[in-house]
């Protein structure tokens, strides 16, 4: 898969909402919430052009149940993918165009960890400026390697997690 990292594209908070219009009918009543995550979530900060996405169900075992119909939309259903509690889905083969991250409120830690990243970055836009030029660094050093431009951001965004994470929580007291 070409890395390929862009410009922020305006249109990308309406991509969302579009494809969350498509879960929200598939979930129905057992959708708790929906986020918009990932670099595309935050005005101003490069991304790759994929929309991230957070929905919350009441129970994780619903998304296996409904595979099929998101396959239906065009998703490819991964299970967990790696991260204990997820159900993974990505549309778009190689020219991926959305991934979604499903978790229940068992999984709270993770769910607020991703909210907590973007809504930092929103409110530091300095923070959101130093990840993108890391990003349009490393798909240019790595345009045909994504695991090469996965690894070097390793560091970056497990520290971005970490402040991001902490300033949540200060927010909330």
């Amino acid at each position: 898969m070409k890395v390929t990292v862009r410009a922020y594209n305006s249109n990308w908070p309406h991509l969302f909402k579009e494809e969350a219009e498509k879960l929200k009918v598939i979930f129905g009543d057992q959708l708790i919430d929906i986020y918009h995550i990932g670099s595309t979530s935050v005005p101003g900060l490069h991304a790759k052009p994929i929309i991230d996405m957070l929905p919350v169900l009441k129970d994780i075992k619903i998304a296996d149940q409904l595979a099929s119909e998101m396959e239906d939309l065009g998703y490819e259903a991964l299970g967990e993918y790696g991260l204990p509690g997820r159900r993974y889905f990505r549309k778009g083969a190689d020219n991926r165009t959305h991934h979604v991250h499903m978790y229940d409120p068992s999984s709270n830690d993770e769910i607020e960890r991703h909210v907590a990243v973007r809504d930092y970055l929103r409110q530091h836009p300095e923070a959101a400026a130093e990840y993108g030029a890391l990003k349009v660094k490393l798909a240019e050093a790595y345009p045909n390697h994504i695991e090469s431009y996965i690894d070097g951001k390793n560091d970056f965004v497990q520290q971005l997690e970490s402040r991001a994470v902490q300033w949540k929580q200060l927010q909330e007291k």
